[in-house]
């Protein structure tokens, strides 16, 4: 648990850093596009294909930083990474980037707020 005692927003905004990075190399790209093709814009199906490759993605470059290689330790991660996002807005914009490569837009009607 090393690695936490020295983790700070700057290591936090480094490590969204390459998972964004990550995404965008060619192989990766390539099968979240074709995981996204075959989900339209459904949530169930984005959640079911493209958010699992996300989430490798994500543990293979936070395992690089210290973090355990499995799902605990991208939630240990994700955890720290939200209470920093509170007070950084650099943290925040590059979360929401890497949310928004799963989780397809959701319109609201913001006059009654309700879904649409």
């Amino acid at each position: 648990m090393a690695y936490l005692s020295n983790f700070n927003a700057e290591t936090g905004k480094t490590i969204l850093v390459d998972i964004l990075k990550t995404v965008n190399q060619t192989e990766n790209s390539k099968k979240l596009a074709e995981a996204k093709a075959n989900s339209g814009k459904e949530m169930i199906k984005m959640m079911q294909y493209v958010f699992p490759l996300v989430m490798q993605i994500q543990i293979g470059v936070i395992k690089d930083y210290g973090f355990p290689g499995n799902r605990e330790g991208l939630v240990q991660f994700e955890q720290i990474i939200r209470e920093f996002e509170r007070e950084d807005i650099d943290i925040a914009r590059l979360r929401a980037q890497i949310r928004s490569i799963y989780l397809p837009p959701i319109n609201i009607n913001s006059t009654n707020d309700v879904l649409i």
